[in-house]
């Protein structure tokens, strides 16, 4: 199992507290530190859909041009993540075939049959 995100990300925290009560390890994985690989990214385009994953409330998200905020589509989106990914919704779990995105703890508890 692996958590993706940021780790002063406070939804990140939260995600990685309630794993840690549970006792649920997870390996976790910092965007800004690891960075993210295409092939990662497009799995969980696949798994998700990219409007599930890019976070248009974010301040990555103001911050980009207006021409990089127009006729957003996959592929503009993707790339967009992959040179930004704090543009990607927080945490990103993976866990075996299962891709969740952002966290609450009723979805979590519905995961891991808590």
């Amino acid at each position: 199992m692996k958590l993706f995100g940021i780790k002063n990300c406070d939804t990140v925290k939260k995600a990685r507290k309630w794993l840690e009560t549970n006792q649920l390890a997870v390996d976790f994985h910092d965007f800004r530190d690891d960075g993210l690989d295409s092939a990662t990214l497009e799995a969980w385009v696949d798994d998700l859909g990219w409007e599930a994953l890019f976070n248009k409330r974010s301040t990555s998200f103001r911050a980009l041009s207006d021409a990089d905020k127009a006729n957003l589509n996959a592929v503009k989106a993707q790339t967009l993540m992959l040179a930004n990914p704090t543009l990607i919704k927080r945490p990103v779990l993976v866990h075996g075939s299962q891709t969740a995105c952002g966290f609450s703890e009723a979805q979590y508890r519905e995961i891991f049959g808590k």
